[in-house]
């Protein structure tokens, strides 16, 4: 409800909507174990802080889309995003997906497909189409519009980077041992003579 996120300042609403997936079921399951596996997928291949940046544009993006749509919940969205990013990524990688092994670019429109036929409804392939777009917005702004030179303006401030990133703090401690071990070391002052 953005009146209420708005007006109300009722700023937890979008968290909340991102992170609801259902009732208890064997769909809320699959959801679980899709957001870990390609949540941890998409962390691990671009890092902490680009992936906290990630959730939080996507959270940004499927707020806006969703209350066109009026979709009260947009986990599902996320998750498809998630996968839409890591398929772009390495389109013609073959994935295990079920019984079936597909190139990874078919995955999100394998797992549309698969819950337009659980729900024998159309209207189930909407949060997909959401996460699809959602993705898409990310992705081309961070990868494809740098290559046609354009800026990338999604790159993650350097202080969640350095708070974040395990690689960076660890290049930073060696850049200040490494500035230490190079100062010039001479016999030095005692206090108090001139």
């Amino acid at each position: 409800d953005p009146i209420r996120v708005m007006y109300g300042l009722e700023l937890w609403r979008p968290f909340t909507a991102a992170c609801f997936l259902g009732p208890p079921s064997i769909g809320w399951l699959m959801n679980a174990y899709y957001l870990f596996e390609y949540g941890s997928s998409l962390e691990r291949a671009f890092g902490t802080a680009q992936h906290l940046l990630f959730l939080l544009l996507q959270i940004g993006f499927l707020s806006v889309f969703s209350a066109f749509f009026a979709q009260p919940f947009f986990a599902q969205s996320v998750i498809t995003s998630m996968l839409h990013v890591l398929s772009r990524s390495m389109p013609n990688q073959k994935v295990k997906w079920l019984i079936f092994t597909v190139p990874y670019w078919t995955l999100p429109y394998g797992l549309m497909a698969s819950d337009v036929l659980q729900a024998g409804n159309a209207a189930a392939a909407l949060p997909h189409v959401l996460g699809i777009l959602s993705g898409h917005l990310f992705f081309f702004h961070k990868n494809i519009w740098p290559k046609l030179g354009g800026e990338d303006w999604l790159v993650p401030p350097d202080f969640l980077v350095r708070r974040l990133d395990a690689d960076a703090r660890n290049k930073s401690k060696d850049s200040i041992s490494a500035a230490l071990k190079s100062r010039k070391k001479g016999k030095g002052k005692k206090l108090g003579s001139s």
